[in-house]
């Protein structure tokens, strides 16, 4: 490579964007790392690449007009971007080199004809090792990896999905990932790709893929089937939602010489302690059929033989009574009641468990 030319990193790259498209004049380059593959048709006028082989940094894709990148640029090679007179643009965190492509006087990145590719493009003599894949989780996901190949274990396709191909033919399909604890993570496969008709494994296990960002959500794309290895059972659903017929409104009171003082009590009849994930107090102010307001009980557990106590305003709650609320919730909430409303308490399957008055009549 001419040595006038300035090697920098990708970082130095992306620090020269300043909010908008801009064309780089500077004789400079950076190297990386191909990790994407347009072999199987998943990928389309596009190369991703990272700048190193292993434990990435930083990621970038370069847009060009080429078909069939992966019989010039291989995953795991070492490539050289001449960057001189090629744009450099920024979208929702996603940095991307190219051509330009200008819409109404707006510029942004485009793709790089064809007759310029190899003029910017370049393949090192470094011999290729391959690529290392990041082995991280859905929860741990962030802005850096983004162009980057990762692999994520344990994971499987979301049930109603099942018997489903990987993509609906010549659309672009988002099929869902999930762990057992129900993360989510969108896999994102072209209608185009060769595995299109293929029907989605039904076990669990891993998958490796260039990570992505698009409509505020990560998104993961693989570059052919090799890349989802799912030969294990899938995951034990954990039953961590409950109902049950023990538990009941005890008290709605609203004090005459105080509302500040109003509450609801509610009391589990049963033993056995009570977790109150997707349970909600609703409140139907007056006559209306409509849900005024709703008072989310997740995260909370009520034991057995107990109360718990929810309160609009906890210090004169605290000051009047002595003691303070389980729960402290707003104004004009289910617990803000002045007897008058329609209080409803619902378990986390959207059945009714108990009600104080009758929707649709003012008490």
């Amino acid at each position: 490579m001419d040595t006038q030319i300035e090697t920098i990193e990708i970082s130095d790259l992306k620090s020269l964007y300043a909010g908008e498209t801009v064309q780089i004049h500077e004789d400079l380059a950076i190297y990386g790392y191909v990790v994407s593959s347009d072999k199987k048709g998943n990928f389309f006028n596009v190369i991703h690449f990272q700048d190193k082989p292993a434990e990435p940094t930083e990621g970038l894709q370069i847009e060009l007009e080429l078909r069939d990148s992966h019989l010039f640029f291989d995953v795991g090679q070492k490539i050289v971007i001449k960057l001189k007179n090629l744009y450099l643009g920024e979208s929702n965190g996603v940095y991307k080199v190219g051509g330009v492509f200008t819409s109404f006087g707006n510029r942004s990145v485009g793709r790089l004809p064809k007759n310029q590719v190899f003029e910017h493009v370049l393949t090192t003599c470094d011999n290729n090792f391959g690529i290392q894949p990041l082995k991280t989780t859905i929860q741990d996901l962030n802005m850096t990896m983004i162009n980057t190949l990762i692999m994520i274990d344990d994971v499987e396709f979301e049930e109603n999905e099942l018997g489903k191909p990987f993509a609906i033919e010549e659309e672009e399909t988002i099929r869902t990932l999930i762990d057992c604890n129900d993360n989510e993570l969108s896999l994102n496969n072209s209608g185009y790709a060769d595995f299109q008709p293929e029907i989605l494994s039904d076990r669990m296990g891993s998958v490796t893929g260039v990570l992505t960002y698009n409509d505020n959500e990560f998104q993961l794309i693989i570059r052919d089937l090799n890349d989802v290895k799912f030969d294990k059972d899938r995951c034990v659903d954990f039953v961590d939602e409950f109902t049950s017929e023990f538990l009941l409104i005890s008290e709605i009171a609203d004090p005459d010489n105080n509302s500040g003082a109003r509450f609801i009590e509610l009391y589990n009849s049963s033993s056995e302690s009570l977790s109150l994930k997707g349970w909600t107090l609703q409140r139907y102010t007056n006559n209306s059929l409509e849900v005024s307001s709703i008072i989310d009980l997740s995260g909370l557990t009520i034991e057995g033989n107990n109360f718990l106590v929810i309160s609009p305003n906890a210090d004169e709650f605290e000051n009047v009574y002595g003691f303070a609320p389980d729960l402290a919730v707003g104004t004009n909430s289910p617990a803000d009641s002045n007897g008058d409303d329609n209080i409803v308490l619902v378990d986390s399957f959207g059945s009714i468990i108990d009600i104080f008055g009758i929707i649709g009549e003012d008490g």
